[in-house]
């Protein structure tokens, strides 16, 4: 009995450690320069695992996304998500104007399609500026509907929509979803399991600030945490944002998604991002 324990003592002492998943490292990628290759070499070199596209993608052939999605592969590099608006400002597809539903639906459709040809996991979904000479109760309703019709155009693409509060007070005057406080409560209203948030935590900290109570209360619910900070929305560490205490309450939380940085780097990009991201696997890993 004694040597079976032994035994076993020197088997479990052998074994290796259990490592935590951490989450994913990706970058978007409007915040760097150069051409679309240049940016994936950035990212490939700064040693991030993945990266978000907005609506680079317009205009795209069936031969452009397979070039794309070939060099994303030589590079070791994931893709994990596109704009299912990129046109959001410019076109009649809000999601709080009723009228403009068809018109949301379309698009979004049309967007997911693409999603599916470069195998991205998610589409950003905008709720669009607020519409003069309607409630608040009348767009918020709206909202709500369009994110479920919305959703249900996700599922059958195999698709996961994340809907992203942006701040009103320096950066989007007059967008209607202002905040991640406001997120969560889309998220509990709409109920849709291909409806997730997004939770820009630099839009979040300019908007109401208390981000970590926040993003305790919203983890469920998160499939990307967006980076910067505030002010300038320049590197994690520049500004007045603890981003330590902030990544060790994601950690606490066993939050496996994506953590992407939308930043404006303030030196060289390589060298930015590699800091940057070092620095958060360092506080996630506790």
């Amino acid at each position: 009995m004694q040597r079976r324990v032994f035994v076993q003592t020197l088997a479990a002492a052998a074994a290796p450690a259990q490592t935590a998943v951490q989450p994913k490292s990706s970058v978007m990628l409007w915040t760097l320069k150069g051409t679309l290759e240049e940016k994936l070499e950035i990212a490939a070199r700064a040693g991030l695992q993945s990266v978000e596209l907005v609506g680079e993608f317009r205009g795209w052939s069936d031969a452009d996304v397979s070039r794309v999605k070939k060099l994303a592969r030589s590079l070791r590099m994931g893709m994990d998500t596109i704009s299912s608006t990129p046109n959001w400002k410019r076109e009649p597809i809000s999601m709080v104007d009723p009228a403009q539903r068809a018109n949301l639906l379309k698009e979004v459709e049309k967007n997911l399609v693409v999603a599916q040809k470069l195998e991205v996991p998610m589409a950003l979904l905008m709720s669009g500026d607020a519409i003069e000479g309607k409630s608040y109760a009348e767009q918020w309703s709206s909202l709500v509907e369009g994110s479920k019709r919305c959703g249900d155009l996700a599922a059958k693409a195999g698709v996961t929509l994340i809907v992203e509060p942006l701040n009103t007070k320096v950066n989007h005057k007059g967008y209607f979803l202002d905040s991640c406080v406001a997120g969560l409560k889309l998220m509990k209203e709409v109920d849709h399991p291909h409806v997730r948030l997004l939770f820009d935590i630099y839009h979040e900290q300019v908007q109401l600030g208390d981000v970590i109570r926040t993003i305790e209360a919203a983890a469920p619910y998160v499939k990307v945490f967006h980076i910067a900070d505030n002010p300038g929305r320049n590197d994690p560490g520049t500004g007045e944002m603890n981003y330590d205490n902030i990544y060790k309450a994601i950690r606490k939380l066993k939050y496996t998604g994506y953590l992407t940085m939308e930043y404006l780097p303030l030196g060289d990009p390589v060298a930015s991002l590699k800091k940057a991201v070092d620095s958060m696997r360092a506080s996630l890993a506790g």
